[in-house]
Formats: structure tokens, sequence, C-alpha cells
């Protein structure tokens, strides 16, 4: 039975709202919401030891006056620290109290990330202890939550202690599959999540819960299975001559790799069984030409198709390349997207009913209930680890069992693939056409930024126009990571007047963000800083240019990724990694990505170095959407809860009683491909 948040003592109704922002409604759900990260407080270092973007903590005496001043809105509380090796500069933003705290030659523990700002290193925002309270911390793991908005993590800690007084986990593992795979209990390892006594028993609780996402996952993808028999063929489609002619009339020679994958997709829906593939391409292989091939094959055979993407930017994009391919050809294109005026989307629903359309491109809008279609035989899904399980089907059963292809430019070792697409066939897209020149790449430093600024303005000046990615959208308190609204109005600043710079964030509207992007498609925005919401499909052949700050943040998959929106034209791209951090592991990461233009051997190489482990900074963004696992980070528990699954279907075993509360859920997130 649920029960609600608002019974925690201490929620009223604002936190009952903020935390529903969260997608946490109940106790249960409370407590399945996990720490990002955990703080630990290491050993001091001298103030000589110090190195930008590397947390520390430093034992020191106030060698100057505690200054306070205002900076418009903002009151700056600043001094100078000091010990035997130099001194630092110290900088806290609306804390006016700590002019009268901190006491001139009295010694604090400092504790934060060094940053390099007006032509110094300065602690900002740095936590402060007495020596003896602070060898008290050192003890300690402070949890630090995903948060919303007005919610402090202070107050999530609080609520998160009151609720394990009112839950009780109930343990689903058989107690054979514990023992084999030396996992600890739920409930044990629910609480060590949140109130870590150690980093070894840290490391054990961690273990347990994401076996668990896996372990579901699996699980779930085994019920689906049940239901998901190979289905037959009611559309046998043929590829004849007409489409030997289409594919010499294209300006460029197929790869070798895109005439497997087509040989694969014409077996499978000339075939007995109905296609269920996934077609898993690198970045820039080609892989919509495939299923404009595939679709068009279907259209020659007296059927429609339909392709559902994740963003309305790139489904203009598809409607655009569709009707510039096939529209000669006799073939109609339509459009369905949610921002479409009412009269449109009627006007479009009924051309699909009606069968007046062949192709129709679209996002989320094609899975309505209201949207029919007369004979459809193929549906394709782009970028389908966007898409959960829901929306899939929901696309799935627009037709009477139509062909299903779903195409992915994540790149995954093919021993995980084997495993997490169990339930498709699989073709691999690893070859890029020989006309792409390979982006150049370099990995730097923060203080290569004016430099790599001057780059940018030279290649703006040539008529071509960047990209420059930050990982957030907004001033952190407790991350110093470039934020896209501040980091775009000081380049704005830095550029000449000609240069027009603009801000995209995942917060703006799908109008918005169609319109600065259709701009800057255009051609009449020559810098587009942004989060990662461009990360999919934006194709723009004139820009040249990416830049990626904080790029330590990111995962390498999904560095390269970003990386894939330039190179697209005819003219030399280049990627410039800034990292915030100088530590060894992080360059190190790094230099992968700046190495190889490869995806799959970075995928595999990413592997290999992520290890067993990075739970006490901030977790890489994996491929997939588990709260805690990470497919690379965590391939050896991933291996050990697919085997697990295996071996408890062969033994007859129900999962449904896994998934008796959220099956849906489960699904969803376990599906999320």
């Amino acid at each position: 039975m649920s029960i609600s948040v608002r019974t925690i003592k201490g929620i009223g109704e604002k936190t009952e709202k903020l935390l529903k922002r969260l997608q946490i409604e109940t106790v249960e759900e409370l407590v399945h919401h996990y720490p990002r990260c955990y703080v630990t407080y290491p050993e001091p270092v001298s103030v000589s030891e110090v190195k930008t973007g590397v947390r520390c903590s430093i034992l020191a005496q106030i060698a100057s006056p505690v200054h306070l001043k205002a900076a418009g809105k903002l009151k700056l509380c600043t001094c100078l620290a000091a010990d035997e090796s130099g001194q630092i500069f110290l900088r806290w933003f609306n804390m006016p109290y700590l002019r009268n705290t901190l006491k001139q030659e009295q010694r604090y523990v400092f504790t934060g990330t060094p940053v390099y700002k007006n032509g110094r290193v300065m602690l900002e925002q740095p936590e402060y202890f007495s020596e003896q309270k602070y060898r008290e911390m050192m003890e300690t793991f402070q949890p630090v939550y995903p948060l919303t908005s007005g919610l402090s993590n202070k107050t999530l800690r609080k609520a998160q202690a009151a609720a394990f007084d009112m839950y009780c986990a109930e343990e689903f593992l058989p107690e054979n599959v514990r023992k084999y795979y030396e996992l600890e209990e739920e409930a044990e390892a629910l609480r060590e999540i949140h109130f870590p006594s150690g980093a070894k028993a840290l490391a054990e609780a961690r273990k347990r819960i994401i076996f668990d996402e896996f372990f579901r996952f699996f699980s779930a993808l085994a019920l689906l299975q049940e239901k998901e028999h190979k289905t037959l063929n009611h559309y046998v489609i043929r590829m004849g001559p007409e489409i030997t002619e289409f594919i010499r009339s294209l300006p460029y020679a197929l790869t070798g790799a895109q005439k497997e994958t087509l040989r694969d997709i014409r077996g499978d829906m000339a075939g007995t069984s109905a296609m269920n593939r996934l077609v898993q391409g690198d970045v820039g292989s080609g892989k919509t030409i495939v299923a404009v091939i595939a679709l068009y094959a279907v259209v020659l055979n007296g059927y429609q198709g339909v392709l559902m993407a994740p963003t309305e930017v790139l489904a203009l994009q598809h409607y655009e390349s569709f009707r510039k391919l096939l529209e000669p050809r006799g073939v109609r294109i339509g459009l369905l997207m949610g921002s479409q005026k009412a009269a449109e989307k009627r006007e479009s629903k009924r051309l699909c009913e009606s069968g007046e359309v062949d192709i129709v491109i679209g996002t989320h809008a094609v899975i309505q209930e209201d949207v029919r279609f007369q004979n459809l035989a193929l549906a394709v899904t782009d970028e389908q680890h966007r898409f959960g399980v829901k929306q899939r089907d929901a696309l799935m059963h627009k037709g009477m069992e139509p062909h299903v292809l779903v195409m992915s430019a994540t790149p995954i070792p093919r021993t995980l693939a084997m495993i997490l697409y169990r339930d498709l066939d699989i073709s691999v897209m690893n070859e890029l056409p020989a006309s792409r020149l390979p982006i150049k790449n370099c990995v730097v430093g923060q203080k290569a930024r004016p430099a790599a600024w001057e780059f940018i303005r030279k290649q703006t000046a040539l008529g071509r126009q960047a990209y420059v990615i930050c990982p957030m959208i907004e001033e952190s308190e407790t991350l110093d990571v470039e934020n896209v609204t501040a980091y775009a109005g000081m380049l704005a600043q830095a550029m000449p007047p000609s240069v027009r710079v603009e801000a995209l964030n995942g917060k703006m509207s799908p109008a918005e963000k169609n319109e600065i992007m259709d701009r800057f498609s255009r051609g009449d925005i020559q810098v587009l800083v942004s989060t990662t919401v461009v990360e999919v499909g934006i194709d723009v052949p004139n820009a040249t240019v990416m830049l990626i700050e904080n790029a330590e943040r990111f995962g390498l998959a999904q560095l390269h990724q970003l990386r894939g929106r330039v190179g697209r034209g005819r003219e030399q791209s280049y990627c410039i990694f800034i990292s915030g951090s100088e530590q060894k592991e992080a360059l190190e990461r790094l230099s992968v990505v700046g190495r190889s233009n490869d995806g799959f051997h970075i995928a595999n190489e990413d592997l290999k170095l992520r290890g067993p482990g990075e739970f006490f900074g901030t977790r890489q963004s994996g491929t997939m959407n588990f709260a805690l696992g990470d497919i690379y980070e965590n391939a050896d528990i991933l291996k050990s809860a697919a085997e697990a699954v295996d071996f408890l279907k062969e033994s007859g075993y129900n999962f449904r009683k896994i998934h008796q509360y959220a099956l849906e859920e489960h699904l969803n997130y376990a599906r999320n491909l």
C-alpha cells in the first residue's frame, strides 16, 4: 500500500509539491530516490598543493580583514587565507554574517573546489570548520541528492531519515540468488545508501541496488518476451529494380556497412516472421538513408510507413530530407507534430487514415489514440533510447503487427549489446562515408579557453558556425561548472558585434527551441551555447566547431554523440574538450575521445577505464536511464543480473511477482531503448 510523503513529519504542502517535481509522491518513491554522489572530507593539503577543478581541504589562518561589499544584487564576502606555503583568495556570495564570524589570524579548515578566475586561483563558497569539527567530518560520507529549485539537500536528508521509520522493504530476490552473487538484503542496502557507515559498506550497498536495477530490467524483458513471440510476416516486402535504381541515383556510394544492413532488412521483410531489428550505427554512419530506402520499399509494395523522432527539430529535418529524396518519385510525405495548429493536425490525421500519405514523419504525436493508418507495414523509431516501452508499443499497434526498425547512434560494445538488446536482431554500422573528413580533436584545460574563443572567432569570420556545450542551465552552489545563461553572455561580450551568440536549453518550450534551431540552421546565429539538448539529430553542415566545457562531467559516449553535430559538411571540423579538472584519471578518459572518432572503440575503452566505479564523484551520464547502474561502469553486475534472470527463467520462476508494483514503470525505464 502506498503511503503519501505528506504523512512524513516536517513535509507540508510546499515541500510535497517540490517533491512531486522529482516524481516523488510516496514514501517508497522517496526511499528509492538515491544520492547522486557523496561528499567526503579529505586530509587537508597545503595551499601550494591545491589544483583547479580538484576538490580539496586546506588548514589555514585568515590572513587579512574580512571584507564585505555589494556587487549588483549580490553581497560578496572576501578575504585571504594563508599557511606556510602560500596564500589563497576566498570568496562567498550572500553570506554577510561571515564578516563577524571569521576572525583574522584564527585557523580554520576550508573545503571546496579551487577555480581560476580573474587571473588567480580562488576558493568560491568554501565550507569552513574548526580543526576539531573537521576531524569528525573526515569520518563521514554526506549524501548529495538530485534536487529541484526550492528544495534543499538538508530538507531531503531529513525527509529520508523520517521515511525509514515508516518504510519496510520487502525482499524480492530469491535467497539462492543473493547468496550466489554475495548480495546483502535490500533493506540493509537501502539504509546504507542513504546513511553510509563506511566506504566498504557503501560499496556493498551500491552493488545490491545496481543489481536490483539490472535484474528488474531483464526480468521485465522476460515478461515481455512471453507476449512478444515471433509474429508472422503479414507484409512481405520485396526490394526490386526501383530500389536498385534509387540507390544508384544517390550522389554518394553506400558504405559496406550500409549495404550489409540493407541485406539484413531485405531478408527480414521478405521472410516468414515480422522484422524486429535494431540498427546500431555510429554518429554519421548514414542510418537515415537506410531508413529512407526501407520505407521507400514499403511504399513500392503498396503499404504505408511511419518514422517517429524524439524531437520536433529532428522530425522537421527528416521531413525535409524525405521530401527532397522521395517526392520527385511520387511518394507522398506527411508531417505530424504536437506544435502544429489544430486544423493542420486534423488534416494530417485524415490523410493517414485515408491512405493519402505514404510515409508519415512525426514526434510522439503519431502515437496518439486518434491517429490511424490504412495499411501500416513498417514503423521506424529514430534515436530509440529516447523512447519508453509504452511509446514503442503504441507505435507498433498502429498497424496489424508491422515490421519494426529501431535506430540508435549510441555506441555500445557488442558484448553488452547482445545482453541489453536480447529481444532484437542487431545490425551494426561502424563505417563512415568516404567523403567525411575526420574531425580534429584537442583536450585542453581551462587556461586555454581564451585561445578556444579566438579560434571560434576566426571560424565565424570565415562564415562558419560553432556550438558551445555547457553541463548546466543555471548557477549551482555545489558544482563549479559553466552554465548556459552566464556563458552565452560572457561569450557575446568577447565576440565582435557581427557574431550573433544565442543560448538554448531543455527548459525552453518546443516552439522556442525550434525557432532558435531554425535560425541557427539558416545561419542567422553564428554561435549556439547549449545544454545537451542538441545531442540528438541536429544537422547543420556549416557548423565546424564544437567546444565542450567541463567535458570530464560527461560520459565518453555522450561526448562522442555531441561531437557528431559537427563534421557534417565539406569543410574541416574541430572539437575542443575543455576539462575543468586536472586529475590524471579525468584527463586520461578524455584523451580516449580526443584520440579517436570511432564510437565503438571509444565505448570499449570507456568500459576498460571506468573500472569498479566513481561513486565519490559525479556519476557520468550513462546510456540508459538507470538510477545508479551504468552499463559500462557496472558491466560485471549487468552480466550477473542477466545470468540470474536466465537461470530463474529456466527454473520456471514467476517474474510477475517482482513487478507486482509499478510494472509499467519498470518496463518503461528498463526498456528505455
